[in-house]
């Protein structure tokens, strides 16, 4: 049974795949108390034309590119890493392209762009441990220190959470960050695959049972987040602008739990935002992780009622 049946355009140097139109299932996100970016108005608020489709969305159409150029390896020990550029909204085609690796690579360039070539992301993708830096490894090793800090002035880079258990069946609400279930998104994923439903199909997948798939393991890995979050100051918007999803000996299954452990790698800042940099570390049991996440959560300054007065107390 082959795990896609999406349609690929192959070039000398690159895999592309179908345009497509991702849906947006977040209008109904929480996150500190308030709606989030994907709220029409509160994205309007902060100059975006309407709420925003959250980035993993994405990651689902690089999955048969990937699963073309490196088979059965791609969901053992897949990686993507992508830099967000610009936000994509409901009804606008995106596409996404795989460049072909270098001979005796295993990590090649990613982008997806939008019909009037605006580019949403660019990044990395790769199996196995590598030589290359990742795209978000090479960009950690570049930032800048965050200066002047207000919403992060409280987090300190080191700063670590204790254990906690997550899992993913079929039919759960995933709560106020992502107020939907797996099923939900089945039926509108970009790329379906028999190999992520709980059917005859997904069974004669190689694990002989359900997988998750890639964007879903986003949502898995902040299922929980809300309780062990960094003493950041708000509320405020936040936006994922950084995202490294890496998995180490997968694939993850449907209806089973994992434990997730958060640590704070980095701080960093632009003119618009702070942002604290994530690493969550997943296991199945034991010390050896079956997958991670790097997130960079940007806080929007300007959505942050007291940013101004609190700046100026504490830096005038």
């Amino acid at each position: 049974m082959k795990a896609f049946e999406t349609t690929i355009a192959e070039s000398a140097d690159s895999l592309a795949g179908p345009w497509r139109l991702p849906h947006q299932m977040l209008h109904a996100q929480i996150y500190d108390s308030h709606a989030s970016i994907h709220d029409d108005a509160t994205a309007q608020k902060l100059g975006f034309q309407g709420g925003t489709i959250e980035g993993p969305t994405h990651f689902s159409q690089f999955a048969p590119l990937c699963e073309r150029l490196w088979g059965q390896a791609w969901f053992e020990t897949g990686c993507l890493s992508a830099h967000y550029r610009n936000p994509s909204f409901e009804g606008e085609e995106v596409q996404a392209i795989l460049a072909k690796p270098e001979p005796g690579e295993t990590q090649s360039a990613i982008q997806m762009v939008k019909r009037d070539g605006t580019e949403v992301l660019r990044g990395t993708a790769s199996v196995g441990v590598g030589k290359l830096p990742t795209a978000l490894e090479q960009r950690l090793a570049e930032l800048k220190p965050l200066a002047d800090p207000v919403i992060l002035r409280d987090v300190k880079v080191g700063m670590k959470t204790g254990r906690q258990t997550v899992r993913m069946d079929f039919d759960q609400n995933m709560g106020d960050l992502y107020p939907f279930s797996l099923a939900g998104k089945l039926k509108v994923i970009t790329e379906p695959s028999p190999w992520y439903r709980n059917n005859d199909n997904g069974s004669k997948n190689p694990w002989g049972r359900p997988i998750i798939p890639i964007e879903m393991l986003s949502v898995l890995f902040q299922y929980r987040s809300k309780e062990d979050r960094p003493p950041l100051r708000g509320p405020a918007v936040g936006l994922f602008a950084d995202q490294e999803i890496r998995l180490v000996r997968g694939p993850l299954f449907v209806g089973e739990d994992y434990q997730t452990e958060r640590e704070v790698i980095a701080l960093s800042g632009s003119r618009r935002t702070e942002s604290l940099w994530v690493r969550t570390s997943v296991f199945a049991s034991g010390d050896a992780p079956v997958a991670s996440m790097l997130l960079n959560l940007a806080s929007i300054k300007d959505s942050y009622a007291a940013y101004g007065r609190e700046y100026s107390e504490l830096y005038a």
